[in-house]
């Protein structure tokens, strides 16, 4: 019987020839992670077993093929294949893409059937999981097609919460891309995020320009004078509380990210290089905007240290915590709102 402390959290393995299976499996190394939530790694036995005698881990855990076998605080594998096949650490291979979107989309079918509570995903390599039954740039665009939403990549650590209005975009493409709809539905997601999934009350977003210098009054663009301001100007008008745009050159330096509960950047690298320097490490990939807890770590599959044992899990332990306490909070938020509106229906 299931503790209702005890989440589910459901793990895609990744790419196996990266990282993806040691900082799963290290994580789950510390038995103190499952008192409070129950893993259900979605691959197989065979390669798990494989994982944990390749990096003497000496893990324990119990191998399933239906949900009604997964064991509450227990490291449970869920067989997603029975295939034998090689590990090559470090080799870039379409095989192992293939079994990486096999694992994602087993454990988003879990997600979506409310088999597992939240999904926290291992690192992929974007180019090998192409192919003509999965053509998605990456997790967050696959994930907001099954889980119904309007994704946002949304960036957090203990310190530091940085959002993008785009993500897996063509530097040459991103002014086109940046309208004042996308700005409008970037933002409403972020706030509702900062609420609901966050805890913060009003919350405060700071915006970063588009062009160097926030345009410099047009010398250096017109996006940020055209675009970005007027659309802030609405937003504010209707109560919220964002500020913006800021040169984002000297944004981070001068430590202003410390005023504000999140910041909008324009660009992928506009965001993460920053995020990266700050927080890597202890940061988490959290999807905002969908009807289900997603997070991943804050790094790739490395495949330069792939199989050497070298790999640090804290951020895929992070990405845990978080998936966790989101999924807690979104709970919390859901049994507030619905006592006001019921205490309101009351006085009417």
């Amino acid at each position: 019987m299931k503790n209702e402390e005890n989440i589910i959290v459901g793990i895609s393995i990744g790419d196996l020839n990266g990282i993806g299976g040691e900082i799963v499996l290290k994580t789950f190394e510390d038995p103190r992670m499952l008192e409070f939530c129950t893993p259900v790694i979605f691959a197989s036995v065979k390669t798990i077993s494989f994982l944990n005698k390749h990096f003497n881990l000496g893990l324990n855990f119990n191998g399933v093929n239906n949900y009604n076998q997964i064991i509450h605080g227990k490291l449970n594998v869920y067989n997603v294949w029975n295939d034998k096949f090689n590990i090559e650490f470090g080799k870039e291979d379409p095989k192992m893409g293939a079994y990486a979107i096999k694992s994602l989309q087993a454990a988003t079918q879990a997600l979506k059937g409310n088999h597992v509570d939240v999904l926290v995903t291992a690192p992929i390599n974007k180019h090998n999981i192409q192919s003509d039954a999965f053509n998605f740039p990456g997790h967050t665009d696959y994930l907001a097609k099954e889980l119904e939403g309007n994704s946002l990549m949304f960036m957090v650590s203990d310190t530091l919460r940085v959002g993008l209005l785009t993500d897996h975009v063509p530097v040459k493409d991103i002014s086109s891309h940046i309208t004042k709809q996308l700005i409008k539905d970037k933002l409403d997601i972020i706030y509702q995020s900062l609420e609901k999934d966050f805890k913060i009350r009003k919350p405060k977003v700071a915006v970063l320009g588009i062009n160097p210098h926030t345009g410099d009054n047009g010398v250096i663009g017109k996006e940020d004078d055209e675009v970005l301001r007027p659309t802030l100007s609405e937003i504010r008008d209707k109560g919220r509380l964002v500020f913006g745009p800021y040169a984002a050159d000297s944004f981070f330096g001068s430590k202003n990210y410390k005023n504000f509960d999140a910041i909008i950047a324009a660009y992928h690298d506009q965001g993460l290089i920053p995020f990266k320097t700050l927080a890597f490490g202890k940061g988490v990939n959290f999807t905002a905007g969908l009807s289900k807890v997603r997070t991943s770590p804050d790094h790739g599959t490395a495949f330069e240290i792939a199989g050497k044992g070298e790999a640090d899990e804290s951020s895929f332990k992070e990405a845990v915590f978080a998936a966790i306490q989101i999924f807690k909070n979104r709970k919390e938020y859901e049994h507030l709102t619905k006592n006001i509106l019921k205490t309101r229906q009351k006085k009417i």
